[in-house]
């Protein structure tokens, strides 16, 4: 594949850190990320038009059943998307070179124009930053002494804060709502800007806003987490998820997967991180 390529696979239908419980106001997303714990244990993931008319068919997990069971540890993820604020910090840091319109919009709203290399170096950065601030967490600076890593989640680590465990369509609900997703729209809302307190863990835009990186290179379902270790150096495309402002109500379903190549900077891809154990 081309670099600079896209691929939406669900739409073409192909086979440093402050830690609280609850969210706060969207003007206090400037700087630094807010994580919320995902807590361990099974979930149900991706479906079958047996169970949504509107699944694609790469969310269906196997021939026989639309979806299938993935354990998943413990992990914490980002409130809401990566803001322009977070984003620049990182840059002003270190320098790196980045698409200049990834700087450009209002610093509460969510970084875009980012690839996938920009947002593993991202993470990195803030690994660095959230070891040594004083003002992070006694769990939190706990769990990065014992080898967790700040990372992009892995596809069924989104699923899952996504969706619960109770196999949601949307992340609040069965049904799409306005008041509490950006999508069918001309441009981004301001990062966690529509509280959703139906949704697991209160979390914000894990429909519409803009796509999010993941961790995992696409691969047909079912899903196995050596998905994300193998094959590593081809040329991967990677899996984004959620959707975008200007997508229809069925591309931003929990279940619903797209990818892109790790070079695409586009106006509609963002993404947010989280905070993983060790592999396994």
């Amino acid at each position: 594949m081309r670099r600079g390529t896209l691929t939406l696979l669900g739409a073409l239908g192909v086979s440093g850190v402050l830690v609280v419980a609850q969210p706060p106001r969207p003007s206090a997303f400037l700087d630094r990320p807010t994580f919320v714990e995902i807590p361990g244990g099974p979930f149900v993931m991706g479906t079958g038009t047996d169970t949504d008319p509107e699944a694609f068919d790469n969310e269906r997990w196997s021939p026989a059943s639309g979806s299938g069971t993935v354990d998943v540890p413990t992990f914490f993820i980002a409130s809401t998307e990566t803001t322009v604020a977070q984003f620049a910090a990182f840059v002003r840091a270190t320098k790196r070179p980045v698409d200049p319109r990834a700087l450009e919009a209002p610093p509460t709203y969510p970084v875009v124009f980012a690839s996938w290399p920009d947002a593993l170096a991202y993470c990195r950065w803030l690994e660095s930053v959230m070891k040594q601030a004083p003002d992070v967490s006694p769990d939190i600076a706990g769990r990065l002494r014992a080898g967790w890593r700040v990372r992009l989640p892995t596809e069924a680590q989104w699923e899952k804060a996504a969706r619960g465990t109770d196999g949601r369509r949307f992340p609040w609900g069965a049904a799409p709502r306005r008041d509490r997703a950006t999508f069918d729209s001309q441009g981004p809302s301001e990062a966690g800007r529509q509280p959703c307190p139906e949704c697991p863990q209160s979390l914000r835009d894990m429909s519409g806003n803009v796509w999010e990186w993941t961790a995992s290179p696409y691969q047909p379902y079912p899903y196995t987490e050596a998905d994300d270790r193998a094959n590593l150096d081809a040329d991967a495309l990677w899996v984004m998820r959620g959707g975008h402002f200007g997508d229809a109500a069925r591309m931003v379903r929990t279940t619903t997967r797209g990818a892109a190549e790790p070079g695409a900077r586009r106006a509609f891809i963002g993404f947010r991180v989280g905070l993983v154990p060790p592999a396994r």
